[in-house]
């Protein structure tokens, strides 16, 4: 696993965990071509409806998202989906992946999740190919969700399971509220101040979903979930959810 700061002072990165880093760096940063950047989770809608008006107001959006929400329902569908591709077992994988899909809430959302799983996989498997990732993508048989391709690419490069997931978490958010600060809008200093905000929810999530079983997932963000449908008659839309 990667190392303490201490650690990593007194001797620098092995080889292996200096890759493993530098594969989550690229595959969860902004520049890695999934086009996250068009799709703003059902937030375009809460700004429209007057329910995100400012950084309190987001962060009290996004915290519900998260420990509440898809947040903590794709984190456990990536750990579950990684657990089973580093065990090898399709079947397992199978019934993780068709879950996935089909605990997503809308159309936009469904929309949004396969369209980046799709555009993970094709990119990692071009290049940054990992021996067994054409058999395992072949023996599901629903899409694979954005978080569930993550997790199957992660667990074929031995990339560790716990960084994995808190830096998914963080690119999470990280769109989430860069969709928001174009939205309502928000200032450079106000996003960042709303990245801190979110800091300890982000590991929260993370440290439950880790432990979490499929029967923990379930959802009750009433008010995002209807965000994610209205925003599919939205007059004005800058985002495709």
């Amino acid at each position: 696993m990667l190392m303490t700061t201490n650690e990593t002072a007194a001797r620098g990165l092995a080889e292996r965990e200096a890759a493993a880093l530098y594969r989550l760096m690229t595959w969860l940063s902004p520049a890695f071509p999934v086009g996250g950047f068009s799709y703003s989770s059902g937030i375009e809608w809460a700004v429209e409806a007057g329910d995100v008006t400012d950084i309190a107001t987001l962060a009290d959006w996004l915290d519900a998202m998260l420990g509440d929400g898809s947040g903590f329902c794709d984190a456990t569908f990536l750990v579950h989906a990684y657990r089973a591709a580093k065990a090898g077992g399709d079947v397992s994988l199978n019934d993780v992946a068709e879950l996935a899909a089909a605990f997503v809430p809308s159309r936009e959302r469904q929309l949004e999740t396969t369209s980046q799983g799709r555009a993970f996989i094709d990119i990692s498997r071009a290049a940054w190919d990992a021996e067994g990732l054409d058999a395992m993508v072949a023996a599901c048989r629903a899409p694979l969700v954005y978080p569930v391709a993550v997790g199957v690419v992660a667990a074929l490069h031995g990339v560790p399971l716990a960084p994995t997931l808190h830096a998914f978490l963080h690119a999470l958010v990280s769109n989430w509220i860069s969709a928001a600060s174009r939205l309502v809008p928000l200032g450079q200093t106000d996003s960042q101040r709303a990245l801190v905000k979110l800091e300890a929810a982000v590991a929260a999530t993370a440290n439950r979903a880790l432990n979490a079983t499929l029967d923990d997932l379930g959802s009750a963000t009433f008010r995002a979930d209807l965000a994610s449908l209205r925003h599919e008659t939205q007059y004005t839309r800058l985002f495709r959810s």
